[in-house]
């Protein structure tokens, strides 16, 4: 029974440890192959910000649309309200409507993402490519999950929970979609309003997302074998960024701050991803 019991508990743990931050730093200096180093938080960036903005927004623009259809008295309260708050140009540009979020992804970004269980020896779900050919610099994924500074309390939600995040200057993202840090991010979400708007998305919170980006707590972290072909990336969404264009965003502060933008992170492709390929990050490291 005892023999039973450990062999369970080290194959939780090698599946846990992919995304436990402590083993991940632990071992990075036994593999350069999945270490990243970057000097400050500005070379961290493989593409500029206002790339990860204009891919955010067309993909925004047409998720907005193909939901027109089942929320037209919605949105046309919300037209005329953007139109007092905001002199956005309209990011949709172009593009016709769609049935999905499938659809969607695919027509404005050229790809499609699904979680299935990992070509990694237990590391559990991971992200793939299932659809169509990410280029190389596009951004491919989103980290959801809320947002802590690092004097913010994180200690109860961060046990047991490998989807924790740290950013380059000590923020951390709780990705975790279920028990405490669930609870947290939907609180959060509800409290964040301007009007008819919400400021962020909790569908991540499901196994349906309305923002199909929003999947890279489940990206896992590559190996010697399976070297990695996506990279994290800080953003900070702009003063600028449409508000009816938030909803789809799946991060959110834990402390109400109007004055501090909300930041995310983005996984950007290290290289052409194929249809059938997993997505495999690297982890950054400072160095002084």
């Amino acid at each position: 029974m005892f023999g039973a019991a450990l062999k369970r508990l080290q194959n939780r743990w090698k599946s846990y440890r992919h995304r436990f931050v402590p083993w991940v730093v632990l071992n990075l200096s036994k593999n350069e192959k999945t270490l990243r180093q970057v000097r400050e938080r500005s070379e961290d960036k493989l593409v500029p910000d206002e790339e990860v903005s204009r891919s955010l927004l067309q993909l925004f623009g047409v998720l907005l649309r193909s939901r027109g259809a089942a929320h037209g008295e919605l949105r046309a309260y919300q037209t005329r309200f953007v139109g007092q708050v905001t002199s956005e140009e309209d990011p949709r540009g172009g593009v016709s409507m769609c049935g999905d979020d499938d659809d969607a992804m695919l027509q404005s970004l050229g790809f499609c993402l699904d979680r299935k269980p990992s070509s990694l020896p237990f590391a559990g779900t991971g992200v793939f490519v299932t659809k169509g050919r990410v280029p190389k610099g596009a951004t491919v994924a989103m980290y959801p999950g809320t947002v802590y500074q690092f004097y913010e309390p994180i200690i109860l939600q961060s046990i047991r929970n490998p989807f924790v995040f740290r950013c380059i200057d000590g923020v951390l993202i709780d990705g975790n979609d279920r028990g405490l840090s669930k609870m947290v991010f939907k609180s959060c979400s509800g409290r964040d309003r301007i009007g008819p708007f919400v400021m962020s998305d909790s569908s991540w919170l499901t196994s349906s997302p309305q923002n199909p980006l929003a999947v890279g707590q489940y990206v896992n972290n590559c190996s010697y074998e399976a070297p990695a072909n996506v990279c994290y990336q800080e953003y900070d969404v702009p003063d600028n960024f449409p508000i009816h264009l938030r909803q789809y965003l799946p991060n959110v502060n834990y402390s109400h701050d109007a004055q501090r933008p909300v930041r995310c992170v983005v996984l950007v492709s290290l290289r052409d991803i194929e249809a059938g390929e997993e997505l495999l990050s690297n982890y950054y490291t400072i160095v002084h």
